[in-house]
């Protein structure tokens, strides 16, 4: 399977971070969890939080997965 292109921007002021898979915006993730369903239904079934939080195939801008707000 090929690895889709995951980028996932620096919160909003409202909060929140978009996120591209494959450069489709897929949504505005408010935690770990938010992205985690949104990789879930780009195929990578079975997948947990910890999971993604350690996966290297996400570019993550404006800090990692543990900033959710500015």
């Amino acid at each position: 399977m090929a690895t889709p292109g995951v980028v996932v921007y620096p919160p909003k002021e409202a909060g929140g971070r978009p996120v591209l898979i494959a450069d489709v915006r897929v949504g505005t993730a408010f935690s770990l969890h938010d992205l985690t369903v949104f990789l879930q239904a780009a195929g990578l079934e079975g997948w947990d939080d910890l999971d993604v939080a350690g996966w290297e195939h996400i570019e993550w801008r404006g800090g990692g997965p543990e900033t959710w707000e500015r």
